[in-house]
């Protein structure tokens, strides 16, 4: 079993995968967004394909705490997730992680269009071994 992880953006969905030990993430795809019917199903299909229990999905919230209009977007997103798939599907604060994801990329000198396709799973990684370490707290 493993856990998922999605970085959902409005073009990109980035995806991560934690190994069988629940202890670390990897960045494992970027889902390019068509209709949300098709987001969905792909999402349903990376999840049973790698036996996943339980779905994480970035929740973005403002650095001062409060919601926005792409919070509501978002947790609409995690509640039809969690219908289609019949997997668990949890929020996590996702603020700051693009930014992490970034900057990683930036010190790895990865060049400008390569940093485009990667950062959402990058961001999705983030996010995902964010979550591992606080169960690891908990």
């Amino acid at each position: 079993m493993r856990i998922m992880a999605l970085d959902v953006g409005t073009k990109r969905i980035g995806v991560a995968m934690s190994d069988e030990l629940f202890l670390t993430a990897q960045g494992a795809d970027t889902i390019y967004r068509t209709a949300p019917d098709a987001d969905m199903s792909k999402i349903k299909k990376v999840a049973e394909d790698n036996g996943v229990n339980e779905i994480v999905v970035g929740l973005p919230i403002s650095m001062n705490g409060t919601h926005s209009a792409k919070t509501k977007e978002v947790l609409e997103f995690a509640d039809k997730l969690a219908k289609v798939t019949a997997i668990t599907v949890k929020t996590w604060d996702e603020r700051l992680t693009t930014v992490q994801a970034e900057k990683a990329l930036l010190e790895a000198d990865i060049s400008r269009g390569k940093r485009r396709l990667a950062i959402d799973k990058i961001a999705a990684q983030i996010i995902l071994q964010n979550y591992l370490d606080s169960r690891k707290r908990g």
